[in-house]
């Protein structure tokens, strides 16, 4: 088994992350450890990312709701149990990427979250990197191994066991990039790169080759899912480059990727993507005396509010559900709480985001005559530099997407 290297000599480190559809079974998983392998034999330190496999989150999460559900109680677990069980699926894909990389010839070896050195606040299911003490990486690829790390999770100050929310692989490997001062960090999932809209939706989406920190970042917090926003936080940070590629892509070098850096193409002021997200709240408080409550009793419930906006004539604000687990239970705190609360379903927020974007008032002009253009007046409005957003029926969300996209991007 190789793995010897000159003591003292410093290679360049990569780190790769891969999604869970990239690991989905053991096909994909061996194509992983076949892409991994080729990096280390071109002369870098790799350490690589892993997410859980295929939907495995996604089942755990389903299975822990039907256990609570059971006593006919409330069927919201609790966040650190959750934290306990949601961290096994990646510890499963982590142990067998490193099988399947031994079992090339490479030596390997593979890391939890908490052994990997990443520390985090004491928030359960959406909590926070606060340090990287990456010593036992270091050491491990020192002596020429190939380090597998399971992504999403970390330990807390109080050491419990803790998850980083949707899309929680991403910061780990950003993380770990800045910490152990990278060459890049590669993000490898099942689409190759970033586009100007999701092309599920919008089939005439424009790939974007290159994309500066700020506006990758605003995209990801209005729910584009290629990179998470915490994890292209932690690169502007640290001004880490990131690489987001297909992992189905044979070959690297000709095949389309979206860069992703400090400072982006220099381009005239415009919109860059249309971004939808769906499984969202409205929230409206007519009574803006009771704010101080609202964000205590928010605070308290471990939900955060989104786009608030107040005036005289009250608050309103955006709850993106994604990481609220316990929303049921939580949205009951808030209404005991504050009985003048209203929390609208069934809605959506689309945004179009760019540079200069609130420069004059012609882009929110044009933002709202789209989508009455297509019967979606918003309840809400957001603008700011970089974004303008519209909160409208969920119904509507596709069409206004698309509508959006002809305007702004496509024109």
């Amino acid at each position: 088994m190789q793995g010897s290297e000159s003591p003292g000599r410093r290679r360049p480190i990569i780190v790769q992350k891969y999604g869970g559809s990239s690991v989905a079974d053991v096909e994909k998983l061996g194509r992983v450890a076949d892409r991994v392998v080729a990096a280390k034999r071109a002369g870098n330190d790799v350490v690589v990312v892993v997410s859980a496999m295929g939907k495995t989150t996604d089942g755990l999460l389903s299975l822990a709701r039907q256990v609570a559900g059971q006593a006919g109680g409330a069927a919201d677990p609790p966040r650190r149990e959750l934290d306990m069980l949601l961290s096994t699926g990646e510890r499963v894909s982590m142990a067998l990427l490193s099988i399947a990389i031994q079992a090339r010839g490479e030596a390997a070896i593979s890391f939890t979250g908490s052994q990997s050195g990443i520390l985090t606040n004491d928030r359960h299911f959406d909590a926070r990197i606060i340090e990287v003490r990456p010593h036992r990486i270091e050491d491990e690829l020192a002596r020429g191994q190939i380090v597998i790390i399971a992504g999403y999770q970390g330990m807390s100050y109080r050491r419990e066991i803790t998850t980083l929310g949707r899309g929680g692989s991403d910061t780990t490997a950003v993380a770990l990039a800045a910490a152990l001062e990278a060459e890049r960090c590669e993000i490898y999932s099942d689409v190759d790169g970033v586009y100007s809209a999701d092309p599920r939706v919008v089939p005439d989406a424009k790939h974007l080759p290159e994309l500066d920190h700020a506006v990758l970042q605003e995209m990801a917090e209005c729910g584009a899912k290629v990179v998470c926003a915490q994890a292209v936080e932690w690169a502007r940070r640290a001004n880490i480059a990131i690489y987001a590629r297909s992992t189905f892509d044979a070959d690297d070098e000709g095949a389309k990727q979206t860069v992703v850096r400090k400072f982006g193409p220099r381009e005239d002021l415009r919109a860059r993507a249309v971004v939808g997200e769906g499984n969202v709240a409205l929230g409206s408080l007519p009574d803006v005396a009771r704010l101080d409550e609202l964000l205590r009793v928010a605070g308290e419930a471990k939900v955060p509010l989104k786009d608030l906006s107040v005036n005289e004539r009250g608050a309103s604000f955006v709850i993106s559900l994604l990481n609220v687990p316990d929303w049921r239970g939580a949205k009951q705190r808030l209404e005991s709480a504050l009985p003048s609360l209203e929390l609208a379903p069934d809605v959506a927020v689309v945004s179009v985001v760019g540079d200069g974007l609130a420069a004059t008032t012609e882009p929110l002009a044009r933002l709202l005559a789209t989508l009455r253009g297509v019967s979606a007046s918003p309840r809400a409005l957001t603008a700011t530099p970089l974004r303008l957003g519209a909160v409208l029926p969920a119904s509507a969300l596709a069409e206004a997407q698309r509508a959006l996209h002809r305007a702004f991007v496509e024109g």
